[in-house]
């Protein structure tokens, strides 16, 4: 993995706009290059029979316009950042899935054109989010995210452990506070006649949960001293909890999966619920 080399997706949408400024601002403080990838093909409604040369012409020229614009908008936030781009002729997710074998992450918007060229989040999004081998950042939500603290969801599962790793070095490139959670669902009382009632202190499950995540935070407070550190103990489900906290946050940061719904982990499903409806970038970390 080459740990300087950021690939992004654009398609000429306003959200690959933005995932190219978002990568831009990431490459300035980590000192990595851009790599912008826009994948297209011009076998469109039959492009390859009749007249299908002046088609891919066409194509190509709009790929080429596309990552113009894209390096342009990369210069804009970032001029010395090193940018490199490339039209090439595929399907979107293989193409971003190759260009990422090597590089340190994969960066798109939460949709794209749809259809021909797109990055449309539930189809080529989604499936980077669920394939890519590299950590995927979806960026979506509001233009501003001004300097809000790095949200990590953290259940003591190994993905969210290599989240908070992840969390803790975005929160030191940003000068950024950083918010631990643990998220749970705790049980309801029984209804029914016979029904033995629940025993269950919620207050010293909550305490028993804080204490977990400061030991889990514990060796990287120590490695990322300058970074202000807070846990979140909050009842309710990880994705609602964690989207809430999106709308204040400049980065959440979670891992591809976590102990399951019993445990009231971060798991692969909650991962996408953010990609689909966090209000800031999201950062989902393999």
């Amino acid at each position: 993995m080459n740990m300087t080399r950021i690939v992004v997706g654009v398609d000429g949408s306003e959200p690959s706009m933005a995932a190219a400024r978002w990568a831009a601002g990431e490459a300035q403080q980590t000192g990595a290059t851009v790599d912008l990838v826009h994948a297209f093909d011009w076998d469109y409604y039959g492009g390859r029979f009749d007249g299908g040369n002046i088609l891919r012409e066409w194509a190509e020229d709009k790929a080429s316009t596309t990552l113009a614009d894209a390096a342009a908008a990369v210069a804009a936030v970032a001029p010395g950042v090193t940018v490199s781009h490339e039209p090439v002729l595929g399907s979107a997710v293989p193409v971003l899935l190759e260009a990422a074998a090597d590089a340190s992450m994969i960066v798109v918007g939460n949709r794209g054109r749809g259809g021909f060229g797109s990055l449309l989040l539930g189809s080529v999004g989604q499936r980077l989010a669920t394939h890519a081998p590299v950590p995927v950042v979806v960026v979506r939500g509001r233009p501003d995210i001004g300097a809000g603290a790095v949200v990590v969801g953290v259940d003591g599962s190994p993905a969210a452990l290599d989240a908070l790793a992840a969390a803790f070095r975005m929160a030191a490139s940003r000068s950024a506070r950083l918010i631990a959670v643990r998220a749970y669902v705790p049980p309801t009382p029984p209804w029914g006649v016979n029904v033995e009632p629940v025993v269950y202190d919620v207050a010293e499950r909550d305490a028993e949960l804080h204490a977990e995540l400061d030991e889990q935070l514990a060796p990287w407070r120590e490695k990322f001293p300058d970074v202000a550190t807070e846990t979140l103990v909050a009842h309710g489900s990880p994705a609602g909890v964690l989207v809430g906290l999106s709308h204040t946050a400049r980065l959440v940061v979670v891992g591809t999966r976590g102990h399951g719904s019993v445990a009231g982990a971060l798991t692969g499903s909650v991962g996408l619920q953010l990609v689909h409806h966090a209000d800031c970038p999201v950062l989902i970390v393999r």
